[in-house]
């Protein structure tokens, strides 16, 4: 089971926790909220850091069942995710460094790089159900279509019968297969079969 998909939603609402903290904190300039902007940073670097990790282990166990678009784009959303990791780390020292030197200009500067990197983060999230939903889940119902109809075109070469049908049953094993396959990347349940 990958656990990619989910660790994302931290990666995804930590963010914005930190964006209102900072946000607050930009209005009031109350010592509390730069604490707990810079906690919540924190907690969203981390977030961003691991998710990148679990994508980068989840990217190959899916990438060879993606079309060529679904490979190209998953390739850009594994690099936008580590420059996000990147970025929100580097939001983060800035805003240490601004609250331990008590420089509001440094921390400011770090809650405007937070609000450009959260608004990345939906773009990036964006990008994610893209590949889980336009490339991801129609790939299996694609490999399917493409077993079957390979299985047509051989049964077209042949009169006998019995191999016709061995044809069909090995396309269903293959279906099989491929289905089971599936199932344990996306830690779906198995099916009971009759």
């Amino acid at each position: 089971m990958m656990l990619h998909p989910a660790t994302v939603h931290f990666a995804m609402v930590l963010p914005v926790v930190a964006s209102v903290f900072g946000l607050i904190y930009l209005i009031n300039r109350k010592e509390i909220y730069s604490k707990l902007s810079s906690a919540s940073i924190f907690f969203a670097a981390l977030a961003m850091v691991g998710v990148w990790y679990t994508g980068t282990q989840a990217g190959p166990k899916i990438y060879d069942y993606l079309s060529e678009a679904g490979q190209h784009e998953l390739l850009e959303h594994k690099e936008l995710g580590l420059y996000l990791a990147i970025a929100m780390s580097v939001i983060f020292l800035i805003k240490v460094i601004g609250c331990k030197s008590g420089k509001f200009a440094l921390e400011a500067l770090a809650i405007l790089l937070l609000f450009g990197a959260t608004a990345t983060t939906f773009i990036q999230g964006k990008d994610g159900g893209e590949i889980v939903y336009n490339y991801g889940m129609p790939f299996k119902a694609y490999m399917i279509e493409d077993t079957l109809k390979e299985a047509v075109q051989s049964t077209n070469e042949t009169e006998d019968a019995t191999e016709k049908v061995d044809i069909f049953t090995e396309a269903v094993e293959d279906i099989k297969l491929l289905s089971k396959e599936v199932s344990e990347i996306y830690g779906e349940p198995e099916k009971d079969e009759d």
